[in-house]
């Protein structure tokens, strides 16, 4: 081989060591910039969290603005209900009636101590969250409660859902 094409070979071997140093650093500025598109952190609340001592919930309606969320109690008996309307997600009014009311709703006779209205597009929810007038496309959803066994409070799971009949004992 001569010094020619020695030289020739060395030149070209160099230059691919350069391409590959530039694409790799291209490459690494472009993996960067796409990593950036997504958050190292996810701004939602948290989906399960802990309320409060049953022993100091009110008998009958229970609000927690913080998250959004009705707790009823009557008796020994616990359950949760959202309180975001199915339709934007405006949060819904909790309308008392002070007694039992006889109200025909989607055909049937109904007997309700309260009922939720949302306030910015007029859905109504009977007092079980079903859906019964405005253009939210369905009920009010119910949440799991239990009691956390180390602080002895109730923890809800708005991950999940229940059916509308669901109660916990307390």
């Amino acid at each position: 081989m001569t010094d020619k094409e020695i030289k020739s070979k060395r030149r070209e071997f160099l230059k691919n060591i350069g391409r590959l140093v530039g694409y790799g650093t291209l490459g690494g500025v472009f993996a960067g910039f796409a990593r950036s598109l997504w958050p190292n952190i996810l701004y939602e609340p948290p989906k399960r969290v802990r309320l409060i001592d049953p022993k100091n919930l009110a008998e009958g309606m229970n609000y927690f603005p913080e998250h959004r969320l009705f707790v009823f109690k009557k008796g020994n008996e616990v359950w949760a209900i959202s309180a975001i309307c199915q339709h934007l997600g405006c949060t819904v009014n909790f309308v008392p009636f002070g007694q039992k009311v006889k109200k025909k709703i989607l055909g049937k006779i109904i007997e309700e101590e309260w009922e939720f209205h949302c306030p910015c597009h007029g859905s109504k929810y009977t007092q079980d969250g079903d859906i019964y007038a405005g253009p939210a496309p369905r009920g009010l959803p119910h949440y799991p409660l239990e009691i956390d066994p180390a602080t002895g409070f109730l923890v809800v799971d708005m991950s999940r859902e229940v059916k509308k009949d669901w109660r916990l004992k307390v």
